[in-house]
Order: structure tokens, then sequence, then C-alpha cells
């Protein structure tokens, strides 16, 4: 050990056992080399009072007790993770997977997200493309969304290559339950689409409705400017599944009710504890919990209840905010983590405030702009606005390649800084492997997503809320205090009762039992009585 005020470079937990000569050398200034017995102790005692600052046992480098912070470090709230033994972490990620394959499992085996059903129609061999109109299927508010789509077969071979532009009218009526039609457009929407064939013409959106207000609709469609010969055209509606919608309700339902109540347990669990000595990951999670409450969203019912886009607004809006927050605490735990102590605003919170801010507004902005040009334009895509898409889109993908090189800039720094500190490296090491499974697996739902034909209506939004679900959950369990934390903290930290049966070595060298494997939950404390009492 260095005397004070140089850098150490090796974790103290304790004094060097005794030797085998029979003599501890005490590796202080007050003691001289070579003393031995309670007299040398008495003398050293006073030196490692000071340095360790009452985090005897902890391992912390001398530099970090002896900084201001050190109170802080030393008063953090317990947490559960400090009391798991590799079969509990084995365990733990073990029912982590068994959750997430549970909502895997209901999604594939669940209805599909889409329901189609084809338009009757037909050219009857006419040469020239005249208006056409399709009426919709009785719809429900369970249906939540409309498309129509066409698929344009061409008098040609199959093998001819060909891409056009043309402009394409819509017009959209209502019909209401009477059966009287209502205008819900004040006029004819015009827009440029492009007809791409490659031996068969691909499908192409011809409306979208993300409201839906009346029970039927008709649309009204014109390709009187499209100059190819046409053989066909093989229209599409496509809506919600309702059993779908349904089973989305209960969804939500059950991830509702099992937030609020971790939640409860959560808070309950650290209720004795002040939020001062909280942890940097138990703030946090008092902060993801109830965001996470808001993005399963628990007004969701309403926009069947309700023929209003707000309910869909708020749904968007709230799973910006918790996603965008998630961010953020990732940025925040591996920062502060090395950071004990105050942490100020200005300089702690502000640069990831900002990096993370600049996503969610680029998110919001383009929910908000789809949104808002549906609304008054049934054939508005985001493809057809390229100009201010593709400026938005550039300006969130410039702002998450800045967030993913200050979080692996962080993550590497607190690695290489902390991987020999006790508890604190468990924390790190726990923590990255999680959220590397979590990152992993919604990489592999993004490719299944847009990969395979097959599987994107299926399991995709159950897996992605199953996973951010049991994610927050694990985190909340691993982090809150055990059961009897507050007891074991307050007989530890106690002169009273920690010292009371120990000797003067074993209050300045730690006692032999503190280093003792354990077998079946209790300390093996015959094989070394048996040796002392030998000696």
């Amino acid at each position: 050990l260095e005397p004070a005020g140089s850098v150490s470079s090796w974790p103290v937990s304790a004094p060097p056992r005794q030797s085998s000569a029979g003599c501890r050398p005490h590796l202080c200034p007050r003691t001289p080399a070579g003393v031995c017995g309670p007299t040398a102790g008495r003398a050293c005692a006073g030196f490692w009072g000071g340095q360790l600052g009452g985090g005897r046992g902890l391992g912390l480098p001398q530099t970090l007790l002896s900084t201001p912070a050190s109170a802080s470090v030393l008063r953090l709230a317990p947490m559960r993770l400090y009391t798991l033994s590799k079969r509990h972490f084995v365990l733990v990620f073990v029912v982590f997977f068994a959750c997430f394959g549970l909502t895997v499992f209901v999604g594939i085996r669940g209805p599909k997200v889409i329901q189609t059903s084809a338009a009757n129609f037909s050219l009857n061999n006419s040469k020239k493309l005249k208006p056409i109109q399709l009426r919709s299927n009785p719809l429900s508010t369970y249906n939540q969304q409309l498309w129509l789509t066409c698929v344009v077969e061409l008098n040609q071979s199959k093998e001819t290559s060909i891409q056009t532009s043309f402009p394409l009218t819509v017009k959209v009526d209502g019909v209401a339950q009477d059966g009287t039609m209502l205008y819900i457009h004040n006029k004819v929407h015009n827009r440029t689409r492009t007809l791409t064939c490659a031996g068969k013409c691909a499908e192409m959106i011809v409306a979208h409705l993300g409201y839906l207000n009346y029970t039927q609709y008709t649309v009204t469609v014109g390709f009187e400017h499209l100059k190819l010969p046409v053989k066909e055209m093989h229209f599409t509606w496509k809506t919600y599944d309702p059993a779908f919608s349904q089973l989305e309700i209960w969804f939500r339902f059950v991830f509702v009710v099992l937030t609020f109540i971790v939640t409860c347990l959560f808070a309950h669990s650290l209720r004795k504890f002040s939020m001062r000595d909280w942890g940097i990951e138990q703030k946090w999670m008092s902060v993801l919990l109830p965001l996470l409450l808001l993005y399963n969203d628990p007004f969701f019912p309403l926009s069947f209840l309700v023929n209003s886009w707000l309910p869909g607004m708020l749904d968007d809006l709230f799973q910006s905010v918790f996603l965008c927050a998630l961010l953020l605490f990732w940025l925040c735990v591996y920062h502060g983590i090395r950071v004990q102590g105050e942490r100020k605003c200005l300089t702690f919170y502000l640069p990831k405030f900002f990096i993370v801010g600049l996503l969610w507004l680029a998110a919001v902005t383009l929910g908000v702009w789809q949104t808002v040009n549906e609304l008054h334009d049934p054939m508005y895509q985001y493809r057809v606005d390229t100009g201010n898409f593709q400026g938005m889109k550039t300006f969130f993908l410039v702002g998450a390649a800045v967030y993913v090189a200050a979080l692996l800039f962080l993550v590497v720094r607190a690695c290489s800084e902390l991987r020999h500190m006790p508890y604190v490296d468990l924390r790190l090491k726990f923590l990255t492997a999680l959220t590397f499974v979590v990152l992993v697996i919604s990489i592999v739902i993004l490719y299944l997503r847009f990969g395979a034909q097959v599987l994107q209506d299926n399991f995709v939004f159950l897996s992605f809320y199953g996973l951010l679900n049991f994610y927050l959950y694990t985190l909340a369990f691993v982090y809150s205090p055990s059961r009897n934390a507050l007891y074991e903290s307050q007989l530890k930290d106690n002169p009273a009762f920690s010292m009371l049966n120990d000797s003067d070595d074993d209050v300045i060298y730690g006692s032999d039992y503190e280093e003792m494997p354990l077998q079946n939950g209790q300390a093996i404390r015959a094989k070394y009585k048996e040796e002392s009492d030998s000696d």
C-alpha cells in the first residue's frame, strides 16, 4: 500500500495475510518492518481507518476512497445483483428467454396482423382505361386502418422490364350506415406513381386511410394517363385483422398490469433507503418503469371507442419517449458508473440530452408529418415526399451515428477502467451482457421482418413489446434491494455489532470467515475452526 496521496495500483480489500514465518508484514507507515502482534495492529489501525474511510472489504482503490465521492460510493443502496451466485445468474437469463419465447410462440400461433380481400373488378377487355369505382367490405373500429393496393398485369412478354411514372387520381367517399354517400375530401387527389415491372409488376399502394370514421368506403381510381397495354388489374383491400386487434388489446392490458406491479414492487423495495443513496441504475429504473407503463399505452382501447387520430398519435409519442429514454439510460449508466458523487447537469446530462433529443425530435417530426399528411391526403406516402423525408432521414441517421459512437466510447472506457473493481465490474458486466442479448434479438427480428415475407405479419409486434418489457423487468429485479437488505446493511455498518466478537487482528486484517467458500448457503466454519484449534 502506497502512502496517502500516491496513486494505488492495486485494489485494497484487506492487508496481506500472515506470512509463512508466522509474522504478518504491516504495510503502513506507522509500523516498523518486522513488528508483529496486536501491538503493531493497534498502531496500524488508525492508518487503515483513515485510508479506507469505512470501506473495509469493498475492494475499492485507495484513490477512489480518498476522494470526496467515496462517501457516496459506500452509502449506495444495496442491489440484489451483489447476492446472486452463478446459478442465479443462469436462472435469470433462462427465465428471461423463457418469457420472451412465450411471446414469440403466442405471436406465431396467433392471428395474422393484416387481413386481405380481393376487390371485385374486371376490365372486360376494354381498350381504354376508365375511372374505376371500388367499394370496400363493411368495416368496424377493430379494422383500425384501410389500404387499397393494385397489381397491374401488362399485355406483353414477361421477360420485358419496364419502369414508368404516370399521374394517378383517387377520390374517397364514405358510406354512412343509412347508405348515403358522404364526400370525405374536398378534391380529387392526384399523385405521381411509378410502375415497375420485371417479369411481374410490383404492387403499389393506391390509397391509405389511417383512421376509419365510416363503416364502408368507396374509392374511385383513375388510370387514364397510363400509356401501356394493360391486360388486367388486381385490386386488394387490406385492413387489420379484428382478431389481432382483440389480441393486441389483451396483450397490452397484460403488460400494463405487469408493469404496474413491477413498478410498485421496485418502489416498495427502495422506500427505506434515501434517494441520495440510490445507485444510478436504481434512479434510472424509477424513471424507465413509469415510461414503460406509457409505452404499453393504457389509453390504447380509446382508439376503438373514439373516432379520432389522437389515441394513435399518443401511442406514437409514448413509444418515442420511452425508446429515447432507454437510449439516454445507456449513455448515463456507462458514464455515471465511472463518475461517482455529484453529477452536474451542465457537464454530465446536457450533452447526452442533446444527442438523444435530436433523435427524439427527428422521430416525432417524421411521425407527425406523416400523420398530418395522411389525414388530408389518402394518397400520401413518405416515398412520394422524397425531399422532406430524405432530409429528415439523413438528419436522423447522422444523430444515430453520433449516438452509437458516443455509446461505444463510454462502454470501452468503462470496461477498461473498471474491469478489476469488485461490485462495479459486476454491474457493468451484467448490464452489458443483457443489453447485448436484447440488441442481437432486435436485429434478428428486424431481419425477419424485412427479409422473410412469411414471418413479417405474425410475431413482430408481440416480440418487440415482449422483449422490451422483459428486459426492464429483469433489470428491475437485479437492481432492487433484497428483502433483508436494510437490516443486513445496518448490522454490518454498526460497529457495536460488526466488531463485537472480533479480535484486534480480525478488525485490522479481516476475519478468515469472510473469505470462506459457501456450500448449500452456509459457511464452512468447522474446517477452519479445527485448523485454528490445532494451531
